[in-house]
């Protein structure tokens, strides 16, 4: 039996099930588009498989990531996070994840969900591209650049077009598998 064609980045045990169970596939899920929103933040600088490895613990710690949750998180609450080393120790992305949250419950209460807003932004319908080779999957589009556009008048920090493009590509607004891997056609 042949080996399953992958996207070239994912190489490691986690990013492989990542890539094969979750990368694109389309995401409506109201704490799970929160959770990306955070670690897609949470990544900027860092590699997608640092995250990874620390999701368990952001789980736990970020409280399953319940915006309503995390709004409210206390001095004390936030002091306790970046003393903890099972996570990315970082003040700002600390600071940001909180006030991420209640821009978050902002555009819900607004749109409805924020899966209504985010979608809206592909037409509630997801963008399949054909790239080739990973050179031609680009880190930002002109979307990409709206959505963060929006999102920081909105109030929301960590949210550069670099990230929203990531964003984008993990909860399946943008389908960016390779042609050539089997998730391609799987999720399309």
């Amino acid at each position: 039996m042949s080996e399953l064609k992958r996207c070239a980045w994912a190489k490691k045990e986690l990013d492989i099930q990542y890539h094969d169970e979750e990368w694109g596939v389309p995401l409506h899920d109201e704490h799970r588009l929160f959770e990306f929103l955070i670690l897609e933040g949470v990544q900027a600088g860092l590699s997608w498989s640092t995250v990874l490895q620390r999701r368990p613990a952001y789980r736990e710690l970020y409280d399953q990531f319940d915006p309503n949750i995390v709004a409210h998180y206390s001095t004390q609450k936030i002091n306790d996070l970046l003393l903890n080393p099972r996570l990315i120790r970082n003040k700002l992305k600390i600071n940001a994840s909180i006030k991420n949250a209640a821009a978050f419950i902002r555009v819900q209460n607004e749109f409805g969900s924020f899966a209504n807003y985010l979608w809206s932004f592909v037409n509630h319908s997801p963008i399949i591209n054909h790239w080739d080779t990973p050179e031609q999957v680009p880190a930002q589009t002109e979307l990409s650049q709206q959505l963060s556009r929006k999102l920081k008048k909105r109030g929301f920090s960590f949210v550069g077009p670099t990230i929203c493009y990531a964003l984008m590509q993990a909860t399946g607004l943008v389908n960016d598998h390779l042609t050539s891997c089997f998730r391609h056609s799987d999720i399309t």
